[in-house]
């Protein structure tokens, strides 16, 4: 006999002809099949054949079927995969693709196989096959005989995924030909290619029972057959190791499952009526048990293979509380809370809508929480309505007040709540549930259950009568929905002619309204329920009902002027003093306005409305602010062209209309409901072509202050004021250098990254038609020259120093133009003092000095001002120019081009941060003093800081000159020149930004010295400025931070000894954000959450966060839980302690309260640095050495630290599957980084500092934490990260924690998944014989 040689020999024709010769022959001598199979191995040793054989396989089973399909021949293979002569995969593969379909021929064939079958199923060991190339062989064979990668759609399959498809696929392989084995046929999507049906199983059938004969014994076994496949998918179903790999197609394959689970609804509905079948029912209903027990498993790992037996999670605590309202208010849902009161912060304009934001975040919480629908709403209407409540009684300032905090209540929230009704993809695969379908043909009805929850959240709200109660500015409105309940009985009552039988109005009840009122109204405007509410008992009082029957109401103007009504003076009037009642208003004046109505509009007369119509319509009446916030985008929007060169007559036309509605969006609570519904980057988008249009018109010589939408200088500034305040004073100086791939966050294109963004993925998934294309174009800063020049020019004045002008040129010659407008003004005395409050176009000049100003076009204008401004600048400091002189002509140069605030804004800010410029004296002479109140403003600051638990260390002067550099002396001295007028809130908003900007970099503590000036010039916001100057200790000193985080932590867990008292005198949610901002005594007090969020968006060194949060969460993880020390003593019993139970939901709420302030102070950038630099650094740099904690205590330590990590990432990211992209890769990226750091210990190949236990802790936490709550996360992780941390696991003997991290880790793991189930031991195994 030849050798065969080569690195993979393979099996010639006369080696099948010999090893058919020997098989024939031991077959004949009946030969004992073990010694046989010796005998072979040793033959095809010789040969250096590598085994297990794929050739032999082959050979085999071509040979036994049909033509010598004898018992010792299956004997023998038995022997043969016992014995690593043939892969047992391959061979049953092999074997299950001629038998099965021949069932009926060869039923004996098919008894041997069945037997062959139970034995070997689970028999996978890949470390036999030694060479990639039999190992391809076989993956080759297994492929073709079942068609894997055609009924999978798997391109690269390896032997892991051999063997879980080859598992599934026998299981419906064996119910398929039971199924017809009975006569039945099931319709599903998907059948066996195992099992032909109909005229193409009587084909291959017959094409070998040419010699076959039906007989009595033949009938019998194939009875039997039918009777032991069903016997053997019980068996199968019930394994352990068959219930890994059914979960791990359920979860990776949820498609491919749900047909599994239709053949057995198929077979539940059948009414077996046979003897036979009768007496198999029972074993089919525990076969139909186990599949849905997989496909009802708990998705995630047993409690106890967490950190160990005593992990509870505080389930018993949890069910208790759900027997009162309290759950709702506890501090599992702080994260609500918090996010907000940050989305109140003006100081920040975000980017994303907050109805997208708190749509994530309830979705999210209600996984981690464990809750219910109703529990979920009822948390989230709680923290809206304390929001609302903690501003009843707000000092004033220019911030947003109750409009914005209402518009979350009545908008945001009712619209968060719909999209989770609304969301079909909850129960999808990325939260391993059985995707909408439960397998029977029937929808899941996941958002019935959501809809109850809501209602009932609703009506429990009626026990909460402290939050309800509305403040004074709602009192109306909330009065008004009470009537209107109160009518739609009394109109019920009387269309039925019926009493009031069954209608129980509480007497009780004040006359009037609430906020509850307010938020039915809104959840009905959104069809999230219906007037059956009205009816609920006590839902509308007695006195409400007796005034339904009162005088009808006034027929709204609004509805008049749509039905054609001329326009007068009463019509206007009332339309600018009555806000819209109902959103069908709305939509049609918008409609009219943007269509048609351009022409009537641009008239003198009407150039108030829309200004008026803004200024009401996204304030309270928020069941359709929406509309407005969107037909408002979609004007400015309509503005851009679809080109971008030629002329902007379009534009300029409307400037009037234009200007008008600017105006009208330019208030603080405006531009705060806008940022909260995500238009931001639209309008900022939107106001590009309007800067660029109105900055190139040159304005006329007779423009006057008479019509002040007619003038260009207006309408540029409103537009260009307006665009500025969206992007570059969102972000102190420092910060907008920080980057989220998308470019400088907060900078222009970052806004316009995420407008055209929006654009791109709109024009995907939906087919927007041709005509509107012009208002969803993407929009880029290049199409627009002027823009584009000046935007470089700002940047590079920013970064350096100004270089100096060359004479001649024509910017030399408009720079000489403005300086001599601005020394003839001052040497005309035209503007009064600094102490002058006047506002712009006020003193405005008529006839001859009119003439004097130059004509000239914004932006021509706006290219010299950083010039002038060095100019004018560098004369005061040599003393060739007064400071009220300096300031009196940086009045007149707002008056004469109020966007010129701009300029002067940056290159003052600039030239404080280059610390170039000497100090100057604010003595009252040259400069404005603040010494009348600086004394008390510096006591009231430490006194309101002291109560927080900050100690900070005295800037007071003591007597010592007061001082600030030139450039923030004269920004101070300009801004408290400006009039405290309404309509001036769109230059008051630059102005304090710019302000807070400049003093974050400044050498010297200069916020008490402007706080003191602003005080003097407004007595009425003196708790304000108190409150900011307050905040302004963080921005640099670490030790505050660290002490005012510390405070936030006392104040809502109430633990650590602290000396003051009012921190821990009411704990949690108000103890942490405060009741409300109220003033005790001379001085505001301010919760130490609050002054947080309101400070941390300003600290320079953020980062420094994430150590402090850490930190803080380590040590009261320790402090919470080390009193209950004693507990260690019940670690290893079979009974969780309850005190222990309670220490775990108390790290959790420890870790919760810091990921909460984590986000809110730093987003994505700090969490980012969470997980790749704080957590490794903590694991690596832990000292135990000094640390006596019990066992208790570092497994506290790992699972807070765990919790912590879990909860920010899925604050940030989310835990769905469906992202933006960028979001999703960066996801991917911070994630998968961590997770390889964890992969690299578990190898050994990073030792670490910390604890073991609170290592240990750690990651079983966080692996649990993911199975349970993020499953989506594990998909994006390599499989080679995968397969470390669950051998890891596995050494540290949490098999089924590695099961399903693996189970979750998509197709890809599968593999992975396929050889770790071989390496666990099981309690149970399958021990039905070979017959």
């Amino acid at each position: 006999m030849a050798m065969v040689t080569g690195t993979d020999p393979k099996m010639d024709q006369e080696t099948k002809e010999t090893v058919v010769t020997f098989l024939n022959h031991c077959c004949r001598h009946h030969r004992p099949p073990g010694a046989c199979v010796i005998e072979l191995v040793d033959f095809l040793n010789s040969l250096r054949l590598h085994l297990p054989s794929p050739d032999l396989a082959h050979l085999l089973v071509s040979h036994l079927c049909f033509d010598n399909n004898h018992p010792w021949l299956w004997k023998f293979l038995h022997h043969a995969l016992s014995s690593r002569l043939l892969f047992p995969l391959q061979l049953l593969s092999l074997l299950s693709s001629r038998v099965i379909p021949h069932r009926h021929s060869h039923p004996q064939a098919h008894a041997l196989f069945l037997a062959l079958l139970v034995q070997h199923a689970f028999t996978f060991d890949p470390a036999t096959v030694e060479t990639p190339s039999t190992k391809l062989k076989i993956i080759n064979s297994i492929d073709v005989a079942l068609q894997l990668s055609e009924t999978y759609k798997i391109r690269d399959l390896e032997l892991g995924h051999i063997f879980v498809l080859f598992f599934y696929s026998i299981i419906i392989a064996l119910i398929d030909s039971t199924l017809n084995d009975w006569g039945l046929q099931v319709s599903t999507s998907e059948r066996s290619c195992l099992v032909p049906m109909g005229d193409q199983y009587m084909e291959i059938d017959h094409k070998v029972t040419h010699s076959f004969e039906k007989g009595e014994n033949h009938e019998q076994i194939r009875k039997k057959n039918s009777i032991l496949a069903l016997e053997i998918l019980e068996s199968l179903t019930e394994s352990k190791k068959g219930v890994v790999l059914l979960q791990s197609v359920l979860l990776n394959m949820p498609e491919k499952f749900n047909c599994l689970l239709q053949r057995f609804h198929f077979l539940e509905s059948l009414e077996l009526t046979s003897a036979e079948l009768i007496s198999v029912s029972q074993v089919l209903k525990k076969v139909s048990a186990n599949i849905r027990a997989v496909s009802h498993f708990d998705y995630g790992p047993s409690k106890n293979q967490i950190v160990g037996k005593f992990v509870d999670v505080g389930s018993q605590n949890m069910a208790s509380l759900r027997f009162n309202y309290s759950y709702c208010q506890s501090p599992c849902w702080v994260p609500l809370d918090i996010y907000m009161e940050n989305s109140m912060d003006s100081k920040q304009i975000p980017t994303k809508s907050a109805i997208i934001v708190l749509t994530e975040s309830i979705k999210t919480l209600q996984k981690f929480n464990q809750a219910s629908w109703q529990e979920t709403f009822l948390a989230v209407w709680l923290s809206a309505l304390r929001l609302v409540q903690r501003d009843r009684d707000p000092p004033e300032g220019p911030i947003p007040h109750l409009e914005a905090r209402m518009s979350m209540l009545l908008s945001i929230v009712p619209l968060a709540i719909a999209n989770v009704l609304n969301d079909d993809s909850e129960h999808s695969l990325s939260s391993v549930q059985v995707p909408l379908e439960t397998g029977y043909g029937h929808e899941r009805k996941s958002d019935g259950s959501r809809k109850l929850g809501l209602i009932s959240s609703i009506q429990i709200l009626g026990h909460f009568s402290s939050l309800l109660c509305p403040p004074t500015l709602v009192v109306d409105a909330s009065n008004q929905a009470a009537r209107k309940a109160a009518s739609f009985i009394y109109s019920s009552m009387n269309e039925k002619s019926e009493s009031a039988t069954g209608i129980h109005a509480n007497t009780n009840v004040k006359a009037g309204g609430n906020l509850r009122h307010l938020i039915v109204e809104a959840c009905i405007a959104r069809n999230l329920i219906d007037t059956s509410v009205y009816f609920w008992p006590g839902y509308v009082s007695t006195s409400a009902r007796s005034l339904s029957d009162s005088s009808p109401l006034e027929k709204s103007p609004w509805l008049t002027f749509m039905e054609g009504t001329p326009l007068n003076g009463s019509l206007i009037n009332s339309l600018t003093e009555t806000p819209a009642s109902r959103d069908r208003e709305v939509i049609l004046y918008c409609n009219k306005w943007i269509r048609g109505g351009k022409a009537c509009c641009c008239k003198d007369s009407l150039w108030c409305i829309p200004h008026s119509w803004m200024v009401y319509s996204v304030k309270l009446f928020s069941s359709w602010q929406e509309h407005v916030v969107h037909f408002v985008v979609k004007f400015l929007a309509s503005s851009v062209p679809f080109t971008h060169s030629g002329s902007w007559s379009h534009l300029i036309n409307n400037m009037s209309m234009l200007s008008a509605v600017l105006h009208g969006v330019s208030s603080v609570d405006t531009v705060h409901i806008l940022s909260l519904h995500g238009v931001i980057p639209t309008v900022a988008a939107s106001l590009l072509p309007l800067c660029e249009a109105f900055g190139s018109v040159k304005p006329t010589s007779n423009s006057t202050s008479n019509e002040p939408s007619a003038s260009p200088y207006m309408a540029f500034s409103l537009a260009f004021l307006f665009l500025i305040r969206l992007w570059k004073f969102s972000r102190p100086p420092l910060d907008q250098f920080a980057t989220d791939g998308r470019g400088a966050i907060g900078g222009l294109e970052y806004l316009l990254s995420l407008h055209n963004n929006c654009i791109i993925s709109s024009q995907e998934k939906l087919k927007i038609n041709t005509s509107d294309s012009a208002s969803v174009k993407p929009v880029y800063i290049d199409s627009f020259p002027k823009l584009r020049a000046w935007y470089c020019q700002q940047k590079s004045c920013v970064a350096s120093s100004l270089s100096g002008l060359s004479t001649g040129n024509s910017i030399h010659q408009v720079a000489n133009l403005i300086l001599s407008m601005i020394y003839q003004r001052i040497s005309k005395g035209v503007i009064s003092s600094s102490n002058s409050s006047s506002s712009p176009t006020s003193s405005n000049a008529c006839g001859e000095d009119a003439f004097q100003r130059p004509v000239l076009p914004a932006w021509e204008v706006l290219e010299v001002l950083p010039f002038v401004l060095e100019a004018i600048l560098t004369a005061c400091a040599h003393g060739r120019l007064s400071s009220r002189d300096l300031t009196t002509g940086l009045r007149d140069l707002v008056d004469f081009l109020p966007a010129s605030l701009t300029a002067i804004m940056d290159y003052f800010t600039s030239e404080v941060t280059r610390g170039v410029w000497k100090p100057v004296l604010m003595n009252g002479t040259d400069w404005p003093s603040p010494a009348a109140l600086l004394p008390s403003i510096e006591s009231e600051i430490k006194t309101i800081l002291t109560s927080v638990g900050v100690d900070v260390p005295s800037h007071s002067s003591d007597g010592s000159p007061v001082m600030l550099p030139l450039p923030m002396a004269v920004l101070v001295s300009l801004s408290i020149t400006f009039k405290l007028d309404k309509n001036l809130e769109y230059m008051h908003s630059i102005t304090g930004a710019a302000l807070e900007n400049c003093a974050s970099g400044c050498p010297l503590p200069s916020m008490p010295i402007i706080g003191s000036l602003w005080a003097q010039k407004v007595r009425r916001w003196h708790n304000f400025i108190v409150v900011s100057c307050a905040r302004s200790v963080f921005r640099h000193n670490k030790v505050s931070v660290a002490q005012l985080l510390r405070s936030c932590f006392s104040s809502f867990l109430g633990t650590l000894c602290i000396s003051n008292s009012k921190l821990t005198a009411e704990c949690r949610m108000n103890g942490l954000m405060g009741s409300t901002f109220s003033a005790h005594g001379s001085y505001p007090y301010v919760a130490p959450g609050f002054l947080f969020i309101r400070s941390c968006r300003n600290i320079h060194n953020v980062r420094y966060l994430t150590d402090v949060i850490v930190d803080l969460v380590t040590q009261y993880s320790n402090e919470l839980n080390g009193t209950r020390a004693n507990a260690a003593s019940r670690i290893k019993s079979s009974e969780p302690s309850p005190s222990l139970s309670l220490a775990m939901q108390s790290a959790k709420e420890v870790a919760m309260l810091g990921a909460s302030l984590l986000c809110a102070a730093g987003g994505i950038l700090l969490v980012q640095e969470l997980y790749k630099e704080t957590i490794p650094t903590w694991l690596l740099s832990r000292d135990v050495k000094h640390n006596n904690d019990s066992v208790v205590c570092h497994i506290l330590e790992g699972y807070s630290m765990a919790y912590l990590l879990i909860l920010s990432g899925s604050l940030i990211w989310g835990v769905g599957a469906k992202l933006p992209s960028w979001t999703f890769s960066r996801r991917n990226r911070t994630v998968g980084a961590h997770l390889d750091f964890l992969a690299e210990v578990m190898e050994r190949k990073i030792s670490l500092s910390c604890h073991p236990v609170t290592w240990k802790t750690y990651v079983s936490s966080l692996v649990g934490f993911m199975i349970t709550y993020a499953p989506a996360w594990i998909r994006e992780v390599k499989v080679e990260t995968l397969r470390k941390l669950a051998h890891g696991l596995c050494r540290w003997h949490k098999h089924e924690l590695a099961l399903s991290l693996l189970q979750r880790g998509g197709v890809a793991a599968m593999g992975a998944l396929a050889e770790l189930v071989n390496l666990v031991e099981f309690e149970q195994r399958i021990p039905m014989p070979c017959s």
